[in-house]
């Protein structure tokens, strides 16, 4: 479920925002001889800063800093128990304010080497919390083709193409770590000085890397089941409902899921070509995205516009296009643009 991409869309490779912090992050000086262990001693200081934030958050009683806390703690290594993700997220959960977007953390508080992945648990909940929404189905969809059970499969469809939004909380998630990262000043160890981003720039890849991490629904499997069926007339049916969900969601990767189907599903040439220039869209927007992200990365101005949109709240897709704005970037693609392909 959790790094689930849909294979034959063109945003793979596109997609990727600022690194996890538990990978070497990109403010980290690089050289032939001492760069590997300086990246290793800015890793460490990151997630010690971290570590700091989530003691800080972990005071607090409201849900949406506990999920903060519980967000910034998840890379942890053997972190106390009132440290520990599961613990801040049962917490944030007993909030009379915990909604959707705790439950939907909660699906990655499992164990994925005993099979406990998602939590189902937290499935359940969601179940009830945000019935209309397409991604809680699309879950659901991916855990039951998983397990072989097909009648269930084509129901969670239906219930998914029936839904009235489709959501992954990554919106969410966004704001409670950029209202989280400002707790604490970072550490001059966690960031290279001679970068102009300082200490916005480490915040910035903080909440971007850790919200990026969050689970995903089902869109390979989904994708998958709507193409086995393209001779069912009712499964091509709410596959394209679906697809409409799907493009006025929250997020870009569902966002291209939808125009996918509509783009292979589509009984009509021209409605195909429409998803197929709106995907294309799409794909420049998550590249001028990531460019405004590299740019961060070494202006300070930059990484607190970023920041701040973040802290805004919205969806994911609200942010992106609201950066793009902020910049004076198009939304649509120039004529005859096209994206730059990854070689293999």
């Amino acid at each position: 479920m959790r790094g689930c991409r849909v294979l034959t869309l063109a945003l793979a490779g596109l997609l990727s925002l600022p690194v996890m912090a538990t990978t070497p992050w990109p403010g980290a000086t690089k050289g032939p001889a001492k760069g590997p262990v300086v990246q290793k001693d800015q890793t460490k200081a990151l997630l010690q800063f971290q570590k700091d934030l989530a003691s800080v958050l972990a005071l607090r009683t409201e849900a949406e800093p506990l999920l903060g806390a519980a967000l910034l703690a998840r890379p942890l290594e053997n972190p106390p128990e009132v440290l520990s993700y599961h613990a801040l997220l049962e917490r944030a959960a007993r909030n009379a304010d915990a909604g959707p977007q705790v439950a939907w953390a909660r699906l990655a508080d499992c164990d994925a080497k005993a099979g406990t992945c998602p939590n189902g648990d937290a499935l359940a909940v969601l179940e009830k919390q945000a019935p209309d929404n397409a991604a809680v189905w699309m879950l659901k969809l991916g855990m039951d083709e998983h397990s072989g059970a097909s009648d269930t499969v084509r129901a969670d469809l239906t219930r998914a193409a029936n839904a009235k939004l489709y959501d992954d909380y990554l919106g969410a998630s966004l704001k409670a770590l950029a209202n989280s990262v400002s707790q604490l000043p970072p550490p001059a160890d966690t960031y290279n000085p001679l970068q102009g981003a300082g200490a916005a720039g480490v915040q910035m890849v903080i909440v971007f890397g850790l919200a990026s991490a969050q689970p995903l629904p089902g869109f390979q499997a989904t994708a998958k089941y709507c193409e086995d069926n393209k001779s069912d007339a009712g499964v091509v049916g709410d596959c394209l409902k679906l697809a409409k969900v799907l493009e006025w969601g929250s997020s870009p990767l569902g966002r291209s899921l939808g125009l996918h189907l509509r783009e292979t599903l589509s009984p009509d040439a021209a409605d195909q070509q429409a998803a197929k220039n709106a995907r294309l869209n799409l794909v420049w927007q998550m590249q001028r995205f990531a460019q405004l992200n590299l740019q961060a990365q070494g202006d300070k101005a930059t990484a607190q516009k970023l920041l701040a949109l973040a802290r805004s709240g919205g969806t994911e897709m609200s942010v992106i296009l609201a950066s793009l704005r902020a910049y004076g970037m198009p939304p649509e693609a120039p004529a005859g643009w096209e994206p730059a392909k990854v070689e293999k």
